[in-house]
C-alpha cells in the first residue's frame, strides 16, 4: 500500500531516510522534511506490507536547470529507499510513479533523477522504470585559500 507523507509521517520517513542518507541523523532529517513539507514544493510517499513502513520517496519540483530537460518546473525524483528484503517486488517502480503522477498533477510535462557513477544498482532501477541516461557528470571542488 501507498500513501503520501504527511507531518504526522515525519518520524517514520527520517527513519527509512537515515538508511539511504546515513550521513544525516534522524532529528536533522525530521527537521529538514518538516522544512520541506511546509515549503509546498516537496511530496513524499511511503510504502506499506501488512502495516510495516518498507519504502518511501521523495519528489519536488525544481525550478533551477535540470540536466536534460527543456521545461520548468522538473519534477524531481530526489530520494527513493526499499528495504531490502523487499525489493524487486514493484515498491520501488510503484513510489516512482505516484512521483511522477504528483508531478504531473503540479503541472510539469517533465521528470528527472539522478545517481551516483558507481551506483548500478540505482543505473539499472532508473533504467526499468523508463528513464534514460541524459548525461555522467564529476563534480569537483577546490579550497581557497583564507
Amino acid at each position: 500500500m501507498l500513501v503520501k507523507a504527511g507531518r504526522d509521517d515525519i518520524t517514520t520517513l527520517a527513519g527509512l531516510a537515515v538508511q539511504l542518507w546515513p550521513d544525516n541523523s534522524i532529528d536533522g532529517l525530521i527537521d529538514e522534511f518538516g522544512q520541506m513539507m511546509r515549503s509546498g514544493t516537496t511530496q513524499f510517499f511511503l510504502a506499506f506490507d501488512n502495516g510495516i513502513p518498507i519504502g518511501f520517496a521523495q519528489c519536488q519540483l525544481r525550478r533551477d536547470y535540470v540536466e536534460g530537460t527543456s521545461t520548468s518546473p522538473v519534477g524531481y525524483l530526489e530520494g527513493i529507499f526499499v528495504q531490502e528484503a523487499y525489493r524487486g517486488k514493484g515498491y520501488g517502480r510503484a513510489l516512482a510513479a505516484a512521483c511522477e503522477a504528483w508531478a504531473g498533477e503540479q503541472g510539469c510535462s517533465e521528470f528527472a533523477s539522478d545517481c551516483e557513477l558507481g551506483n548500478s544498482n540505482s543505473l539499472a532501477f532508473h533504467k526499468a522504470i523508463g528513464f534514460e541516461e541524459a548525461g555522467r557528470i564529476i563534480c569537483f571542488t577546490k579550497r581557497l585559500k583564507a
